[in-house]
């Protein structure tokens, strides 16, 4: 079972940046396709970016221009970085692999953008 512990969270006024990360406890990072997810309150959990070592990115049309997600394969590492959050961007922010793995589902870190 792989762990994912996902850290980077914190409080942000509207337009400020943040940058989450993703730590694996196996190398699968290098080889399997990795996203990160969201929940917003009384939302369902939904993709926001996705990546594949040496592959695209992709990202939701929401977040396209505003998050980047990166792979660091050295540290096993999954990055998003967010600039210009927005209030809307609130949420718990998970990685997961692609498909989502429902065993390797993390605490996950908040997100929250004041206004």
């Amino acid at each position: 079972q792989v762990h994912l512990v996902e850290s980077g969270g914190g409080l942000v006024q509207a337009g400020g940046s943040l940058r989450l990360s993703c730590a694996a406890s196996l190398w699968i990072v290098r080889t399997t396709r990795m996203a990160w997810y969201r929940q917003a309150p009384g939302k369902q959990r939904e993709l926001v970016a996705s990546i594949a070592s040496g592959g695209s990115a992709n990202y939701a049309n929401s977040v396209k221009g505003r998050f980047t997600i990166s792979i660091d394969d050295a540290k096993s590492t999954v990055y998003l970085q967010i600039v210009n959050l927005k209030p809307e961007d609130t949420a718990v922010y998970y990685c997961n692999f692609v498909p989502p793995n429902n065993n390797s589902w993390g605490q996950g870190t908040q997100v929250t953008v004041s206004s």
